[in-house]
């Protein structure tokens, strides 16, 4: 029995082999799928699409902590259950106690990390196979532009370790230097 991922994929393949436009938005083919009656959604996933547009929109709530930096505020950490299940769930970090914290930014970075491997597979894998040109340089060292980043907006970090400047401090006191 097929996946749900690879009815989808037999779906967008049929909508390649119908001559419909290509590149396409997912938005064109499910109009497409379920105007042809080629998808019937179920129930679970409707609630799941609409679980998906809640994380988006708490993914996307923002405020200001008392230094003035824009947060975001709430944040999600794969809990295990005592039955082994694992349940998603979400708190506010300004209430938030420590562990539940501490998840979330580990499961937050491991995210990133995954994204960045699979990233890094993808470049090289097309500069090997499709570029015909200069391969692709990828660098997936993001502290300069972290930097760069915290520095354009006039943030001032310490590293928790140490209390030492964080790089954004160093660049934004040569940018300032050089001003």
């Amino acid at each position: 029995m097929a996946t749900q991922a690879e009815r989808i994929q037999a779906v967008v393949e049929a909508y390649r082999k119908a001559g419909e436009p290509w590149p396409a938005s997912t938005v064109q083919m499910a109009t497409w799928a379920l105007n042809k009656g080629l998808w019937k959604p179920y129930v679970d996933s409707v609630i799941r699409v609409v679980a998906e547009e809640f994380s988006r929109a708490l993914r996307e709530e923002y405020a200001v902590d008392p230094q003035g930096r824009t947060i975001r505020s709430k944040h999600v950490a794969r809990v295990k259950q005592r039955d082994g299940e694992k349940l998603y769930l979400w708190d506010d970090m300004r209430t938030a106690p420590r562990d539940f914290m501490n998840m979330a930014f580990k499961d937050r970075r491991r995210a990133i990390v995954g994204d960045c491997r699979q990233l890094n597979t993808d470049v090289t894998s097309y500069n090997d196979n499709w570029n015909h040109g200069e391969p692709i340089q990828l660098s997936l060292n993001f502290t300069d532009d972290v930097a760069e980043l915290d520095a354009a907006a006039g943030i001032v970090t310490r590293m928790p370790s140490t209390g030492q400047q964080r790089p954004s401090e160093l660049f934004r006191t040569v940018a300032q230097e050089s001003a």
